[in-house]
């Protein structure tokens, strides 16, 4: 992104959807959000990238349902729904279409489409600082730790150990840092 369209964002971000969102701290850029809900509830903090196509729901409360820490990006068409608890701690990064949610449509009643049910809070979500979220990545009402990698295409829905790298759907973890061998090892 060229130095003007970048001005040009951070004009729009600090101007139009500063006032929309419980707080946005400095050098944060949105760039073409596809829609934004509920964001009285939401704080994204210093340096933090949005882009394009992104979904940001905060829940309908005053509190902050919704915290992102300095320096994480959010990639383009990636969900973040938060209904009563997520955050997201510093420099995360979250590929293209990921899905991040603490809460689920419910389906139990079977005489009214899933559309038209309620919402079902489920556990509150952490993404640990340092983490990188794969492509395609759904992380539902689970904690995911610090310094992890999610493989793309993973489905999260049970907490992921910090220095993890987790895989599949459901995720499972397949590889952790051992700090007494300094190195990455496989787990059986």
């Amino acid at each position: 992104m060229n130095r003007f369209v970048k001005k040009c964002w951070y004009l729009k971000t600090h101007t139009f959807y500063k006032s929309k969102f419980n707080s946005i701290g400095k050098r944060t850029l949105i760039l073409k959000p596809v829609q934004l809900d509920s964001v009285g509830s939401v704080l994204l903090s210093d340096d933090v990238y949005v882009a394009e196509g992104a979904w940001i729901m905060g829940g309908t409360s005053s509190e902050i349902t919704l915290k992102i820490d300095k320096g994480t990006t959010i990639g383009h068409y990636s969900h973040i729904i938060a209904t009563h608890s997520v955050t997201i701690e510093e420099n995360v990064l979250i590929a293209d279409k990921v899905f991040i949610s603490d809460c689920t449509h419910g389906y139990e009643d079977v005489t009214k489409p899933v559309i038209s049910q309620q919402i079902k809070e489920i556990n509150p979500v952490v993404i640990g600082e340092g983490s990188w979220l794969g492509e395609n990545v759904c992380v539902c009402g689970a904690k995911v730790g610090k310094h992890c990698v999610i493989g793309a295409n993973s489905v999260v829905t049970s907490d992921i150990p910090d220095y993890s790298v987790a895989v599949g759907s459901p995720a499972r973890v397949v590889k952790k840092y051992d700090f007494d061998l300094a190195e990455w090892t496989k787990v059986l």
